[in-house]
């Protein structure tokens, strides 16, 4: 592997805009998380805490209603949101200062008509799981988007049917950039950053017990909470991953067997301090 350089986590966190002592809610976004479709209602959820534990002012779940039954009893920081019709997505749409598109989102008909009303949007749009399979069927290039894949997804994107070898990872994220034109993170032990006008750096942090189902939606949604408060796309995929993985290391100070998605919560919101 070509010499990179690795992520700095406290020159990155020095890049997020201040809070000033008569901040409110409204000067640090609304994300607006889309996915969850029937089966799929955590994925969503843990997108949507994690976009508020980096200190998104206002996070919107939309769903069906059915996901989103009884998300308050437990969540009641997360706004909810029905859009079992699409075009129940047009008024929120106008509200919302970044869209994460993807977890949990599935592959029918709503999901694909979900898919297809969002990505369009003019607004910073993070995609990962589903959202990024959507984009595998309909390339296209977008300098306000962030794209998430693990290897087997990035795979996808390209048209490879073989996941590539570690030791390809530079090329393949040089190749996503190129024909996608976004912000990428290419996720797994020593996840790789780089956007077009930015440089490939690597995350060292990180560690085995993180390999588990929940970790990349709730990567999704800290990305977007860091674009709710003002950093560029490129900025808060590099500051989201060292977060991402410095608090995975933190919980697993414990022992790393067991880590679930939920165990970097708190962690998170202490290295965001």
């Amino acid at each position: 592997m070509d010499m990179i350089n690795a992520l700095d986590f406290k020159s990155l966190l020095a890049m997020l805009p201040k809070r000033g002592p008569n901040a409110h809610k409204g000067n640090f976004g609304h994300v607006l998380i889309i996915g969850g479709d029937f089966g799929f209602p955590g994925a969503p959820v843990l997108a949507a805490l994690g976009a508020l534990r980096v200190g998104a002012g206002l996070v919107t779940l939309a769903s069906h209603q059915a996901t989103l039954t009884g998300i308050h009893t437990y969540h009641p920081e997360i706004m909810c949101h029905a859009i079992d019709d699409p075009n129940a997505l047009d008024n929120i749409l106008t509200k919302a200062t970044v869209i994460a598109l993807g977890p949990g989102l599935g592959r029918t008909a709503w999901s694909q008509t979900i898919y297809n009303k969002v990505s369009t949007t003019q607004l910073p749009l993070v995609l990962d799981a589903d959202g990024l399979f959507f984009l595998s069927q309909q390339p296209n290039k977008n300098p306000r988007r962030v794209l998430t894949p693990h290897p087997g997804e990035a795979a996808n994107l390209l048209g490879h049917k073989q996941i590539a070898p570690i030791a390809q990872r530079i090329a393949v994220i040089t190749e996503l950039i190129t024909k996608y034109e976004s912000t990428v993170v290419l996720k797994g032990a020593g996840t790789l950053v780089a956007s077009p006008h930015a440089a490939i750096a690597i995350c060292a942090a990180g560690n085995p017990g993180m390999a588990s189902g929940g970790m990349g939606d709730l990567l999704t949604g800290i990305i977007a909470g860091l674009i709710a408060q003002g950093m560029s796309t490129d900025l808060a995929a590099r500051l989201g991953v060292c977060v991402h993985a410095m608090a995975g290391d933190i919980a697993a100070e414990s022992g790393q067997r067991g880590i679930i998605a939920t165990d970097l919560l708190l962690p998170i919101q202490q290295l965001m301090s």
